[in-house]
């Protein structure tokens, strides 16, 4: 008998945020993840860089994997693995065929796990600013399949009983079905004017949403070309209430914006992006190595106390010289003597988790005003100035200095290289740009502009209609230098100040 436990784990219907503690928890300790299609894939972000995912796709018509497949290779993974997470969309119980897969492991003498999730049916409303319940006027939910199982000899579903049910009916895989499910509650007594909305791509950047009536509600979504994934709402609840429908008010919802940075970056970019409604197109173009163990580096950082002044430029900066340090057997002790500025306040956020507080932040984030600001605040003349940054970083900040007198160190703790690409990513990326699928490209450095051009044509950037979004004049200046000119640059040169660039020049 094997060791390994199958916890099935509720993905949520769609928007990462919603899985629950637990299931995240679980995934970043899985050696194996088996995953259907409608769990978002940016939940796999969250396991751990040698876990083993696999892909179990399933669309009605288009089965790529059939579910005896599945059962098999849940019996067979947990030959090779000790924790396997099945991550399945929603709730795994409900509507998810998760019956099957626990009769497998039973009989196959397997330990298994549920964790329950959000429900799609549940989430589609509220998101849609649909209340299912409401204690006026409907104190009942009735969640009911759609499409019930090929070859089924007979209906489990009381159709009389649904027409009668004065509460909210919530069907699931119901798109194939639409019309019938409307007449046949029709002829069944359910008033014909009773209201019904249905939910597209419910909870993500995509959802749209259909409202009418028993009557007329499956037309209305042919002429919209909705289909599934889709929750049906049927019901007083389905006409929502006046404003009610929030998610689709987000500034950026629906918005299709690449995103370029490194893979940690492009994780925190993306949630800011999905916050405010807005779709990320992630393409990890940049890779951020340790460089802090030149002998250089090393030399200043074991003398740190000698400086007078040590300069993060950048949160990246700050990461990799405490982990340095953690390395040495050192911590934030070393900096007592020393004072520390940082020149954007994420930066300074960075350096405030590891329990210091930077003495100074210059009011604009660049180079040029840390080093202006600076030298205002303090005669630098003859002052020993650190600065702990990337190898590629410009000399325009060690120059200023050194023009107000500083005596600089320029130390490399970290190092950038272009991200070597699948080919499919980069393939997919082009098509969305050549179909008209994505509004902008943003760029928060130079090394994301290079690095993104060495795959992605420039010719395609410049003919297309794509809005260009610069993190700041750096950058802006060598998007210009090829021909570019950056539909808006940040005033704020963080992602935030990107994100309001972008809101306020679309909203």
């Amino acid at each position: 008998m094997s060791d390994a436990t199958i916890y099935f784990v509720g993905a949520g219907p769609g928007d990462p945020g919603l899985i629950t503690v637990k299931g995240k928890r679980l995934l970043e300790q899985a050696d194996c993840v088996i995953y259907d299609g409608l769990a978002n894939s940016a939940l796999l972000s969250d396991c751990k860089g040698d876990a083993e995912t696999i892909s179990v796709a399933k669309r009605s018509g288009h089965h790529s994997v059939k579910q005896p497949e599945i059962n098999a290779l849940i019996v067979e993974k947990a030959k090779q693995h000790q924790h396997i997470v099945r991550l399945k969309g929603g709730d795994p119980c409900l509507f998810g065929r998760a019956v099957e897969e626990i009769k497998t492991c039973i009989e196959a003498g397997l330990a298994f796990e549920i964790v329950p999730g959000i429900t799609a049916g549940a989430a589609a409303a509220e998101y849609a600013g649909i209340f299912l319940t409401d204690r006026d006027h409907t104190s009942a939910v009735c969640f009911a399949t759609g499409r019930e199982a090929e070859g089924k000899p007979h209906t489990d579903l009381n159709w009389n009983a649904l027409a009668s049910f004065n509460g909210s009916l919530v069907f699931y895989m119901g798109m194939g079905n639409l019309e019938t499910i409307c007449q046949t509650l029709a002829a069944q007594g359910k008033p014909i004017d009773t209201p019904a909305a249905v939910i597209q791509q419910a909870t993500g950047p995509r959802q749209r949403m259909v409202k009418g009536t028993l009557a007329d509600i499956a037309r209305l979504c042919e002429a919209e070309n909705i289909a599934a994934p889709a929750i049906v709402i049927i019901g007083a609840s389905a006409a929502g209430i006046e404003g009610g429908d929030w998610f689709t008010a987000h500034p950026l919802f629906g918005k299709r914006i690449v995103i370029t940075r490194d893979a940690k970056g492009n994780r925190l970019f993306a949630e800011k992006l999905s916050a405010v409604g807005a779709e990320p197109i992630v393409f990890d173009g940049i890779e951020i190595l340790d460089n802090s163990q030149n002998e250089a580096t090393q030399a200043a950082l074991e003398n740190l106390s000698a400086y007078d002044w040590v300069l993060f430029t950048s949160a990246n900066g700050v990461t990799h010289t405490f982990e340095a340090l953690a390395e040495m057997k050192k911590d934030a002790r070393v900096f007592a003597t020393a004072k520390i500025a940082c020149i954007g306040r994420q930066t300074a956020d960075k350096l405030q988790t590891y329990g210091i507080t930077a003495d100074f932040v210059p009011s604009a984030f660049t180079s040029v005003a840390l080093a202006k600001e600076l030298a205002e605040l303090e005669r630098l003349k003859h002052k020993k100035i650190l600065l702990l940054r990337s190898t590629i970083a410009p000399k325009d900040l060690p120059d200023a200095l050194s023009d107000c007198g500083g005596d600089v160190t320029d130390a490399a703790v970290y190092r950038v290289r272009a991200k070597e690409q699948s080919g499919d990513i980069v393939d997919e990326i082009i098509a969305q740009i050549k179909d008209g699928q994505v509004d902008a490209v943003t760029f928060t450095s130079g090394s994301t502009v290079e690095a993104f051009w060495h795959v992605v044509p420039i010719e395609l950037l410049r003919e297309s209609k794509i809005d260009i979004i610069s993190i700041g004049p750096a950058t802006t200046a060598l998007l210009e230098a090829a021909g570019l000119k950056p539909n808006c640059t940040a005033s704020v040169h963080t992602v935030d100040g990107m994100i309001e660039e972008m809101t306020e020049m679309w909203t």
